[in-house]
């Protein structure tokens, strides 16, 4: 239990140490005197988030420090096996080998400028670390906390609670959880089959075309050199008859002076040495242009024009020219790409996955979450009745005497339909719906339409007392839970609170008198104002003050006899 909650430089708190005991704490006060700051500094030891507005005027920073004290072999048992798997190094100051305690020191400081510390032990851990860990230690009910009973979630989870099937549902959960496992993977072994086959499909329809375009024999350079010859055709035999003229056919042409030229100097040659060498190049130039002879008279008979077979190579380079740009590549490279498109597709018609294995695996695993949930299922339906019973009994106390509360299960889906994930749920096959009929002769209807803030304010305290025995949390605080609950049913609520601090410690910040005589434990907060500025001091009542707090709840003056002689009757003292 929380046996020590010590601020400093908070709010209006200069410095406050709050000793709490076992079963009922009540904490009093004026309104505005500063009991929901106590709530609030209990949040933020919990983890939520810290606002700079929580430092004290003219402080640097605010503290605020909690002290735990928990039976090993009761509450703290659970605790401990969290530390020594989440936090060991924190537990070491904290657990002796032959304790019977473990004790915990949490603080968590705030700067001015909004910055946060925590620490466990003095050991500083993150944020997370401490959510975490102080979810086993309190449990807060606010003023509006009954609001959460309207969420079907958390009637689930009371019901699980109630029925204690938390290890079963763990169990659901990881069954559940290894076949959406598998589920997920045939979703993407599927949608991986959808996409080869689509990339088949484009790779076939590109190799189609790239084969019709016949680029076994491509050769673009010389499609290209014939698509030139042909454009300048008549241009180019004029030309070359001209040139083959001059060197060879006219009379005086190149090739007659050429070899007639040689034929003088190997004359001389003959005559004159030293002439050797230039016999040998005018023999080769005269070899060099009969060589060119058939050439040019090659290209010149071929120089005719031809526009049928020129449409045909403009037509077959276009085509090549809008094949290279579709593919990203130039002509000369589409033989290459041609092959590339043709390994893709051996290797896309090779890889086909087969989906039956983990189809059969699918529908197994199936078969065991169905069992699972069935399971589930008749467990809820054993304490369903159970918690409605022991609900309406404690509403019967609580001046809902001819209330109905039913628990009722929900399925997700029909008994036809199909074995997804939809139908079993992360919780389950079914959800939970409260409902409750205030009054006889009305039906039953969906608690979050027709309860009043006071009726879900009972209806969560008698919730709380069905599973007293079961909760996991050993301290729950209610900061005016019994708002909108009247005065005249103070003592039923009181004796409720009184029994949940039979199994747990209980915090409640409470303007009800019944509650604050009930308490083991009486807390008065109050404003005091010295020096121009304001501070809220807290202290432990007993005796003729504790007699005088409660006669001021109860009419507003303490002084008067009427009013104390109701609060010491309230407080049992003769």
């Amino acid at each position: 239990m929380l046996v020590e909650l010590r601020l400093v430089d908070f709010a209006l708190f200069e410095e406050a140490e709050i000793v709490l005991g076992p079963g009922l704490n009540a904490i009093t006060g004026e309104t505005g005197a500063g009991k929901s700051l106590i709530v609030g500094a209990l949040q933020l030891l919990l983890g939520q988030r810290a606002r700079p507005e929580v430092v004290r005027t003219g402080a640097k920073r605010a503290r605020v420090e909690g002290r735990f004290v928990l039976e090993v072999e009761g509450w703290g048992r659970c605790v401990a096996q969290w530390l020594h798997e989440n936090l060991s190094e924190a537990i070491e100051e904290g657990l002796e080998d032959d304790a019977h305690e473990l004790e915990l020191i949490l603080t968590r400081t705030i700067t001015r400028d909004g910055r946060s510390r925590a620490h466990v032990n003095h050991r500083p851990v993150s944020g997370k670390v401490l959510r975490e860990l102080t979810s086993q230690l309190v449990e807060i009910h606010g003023q509006h906390e009954h609001q959460r009973l309207f969420d079907p979630s958390e009637q689930l989870l009371l019901l699980d609670t109630f029925a204690g099937l938390e290890e079963q549902l763990s169990g659901y959960q990881e069954r559940r959880a290894r076949w959406a496992k598998v589920l997920s993977e045939l979703d993407g072994l599927e949608a991986a089959e959808i996409r080869r086959a689509e990339r088949l499909d484009m790779v076939r329809f590109q190799l189609s075309e790239l084969e019709q375009a016949g680029l076994d024999d491509l050769n673009p350079k010389a499609l290209a050199g014939e698509r030139d010859l042909l454009r300048n055709a008549g241009e180019l035999a004029l030309s070359l008859d001209s040139i083959v003229g001059d060197l060879f056919d006219d009379e005086g042409s190149a090739l007659e002076v050429v070899q007639r030229s040689e034929k003088i100097l190997e004359d001389w040659n003959k005559r004159v040495p030293g002439l050797g060498e230039s016999v040998s190049s005018v023999r080769e130039a005269s070899a060099y242009l009969e060589a060119a002879l058939g050439d040019l008279r090659g290209i010149r008979d071929g120089a005719e024009a031809n526009p049928t077979r020129l449409d045909e190579i403009e037509e077959r380079l276009a085509s090549l020219e809008r094949l290279a740009r579709k593919h990203s590549v130039s002509v000369e490279e589409l033989p290459a790409k041609l092959g590339t498109l043709q390994a893709e597709r051996d290797l896309l018609e090779q890889d086909g996955h087969d989906g039956a294995q983990l189809e059969e695996q699918a529908g197994k695993m199936a078969k065991v979450v169905a069992q699972a949930a069935t399971r589930l299922t008749k467990e809820r339906a054993k304490a369903h009745k159970r918690l409605s019973k022991s609900v309406e009994k404690s509403l019967a106390d609580l001046g809902l005497e001819r209330a109905r509360f039913e628990v009722c299960l929900v399925p997700h889906a029909k008994s036809g339909d199909p074995i997804d994930l939809k139908r079993f749920g992360s919780k389950g096959a079914e959800a939970v719906e409260f409902m409750l009929a205030a009054n006889p002769g009305e039906g039953t209807e969906p608690l979050r339409r027709v309860a009043s803030g006071g009726e879900a304010a009972r209806i969560l305290l008698a919730l709380r007392g069905a599973l007293a025995v079961r909760q996991s949390t050993p301290t729950l605080v209610f900061d005016e839970v019994d708002a909108g609950v009247g005065g005249r049913l103070g003592p039923q609520v009181a004796a409720h609170l009184g029994a949940l601090g039979e199994h747990h410690q209980v915090i409640a910040v409470t303007h009800l008198p019944s509650i604050a005589a009930a308490a083991t434990r009486h807390l008065r907060v109050a404003k005091d104002v010295s020096d121009g500025r304001t501070r809220t001091k807290t202290g432990s009542l007993s005796g003729d003050e504790r007699v005088a707090e409660v006669a001021d709840m109860i009419a507003g003056g303490a002084e008067q006899e009427t009013a104390r002689a109701e609060a010491r009757r309230l407080l049992g003292i003769d």
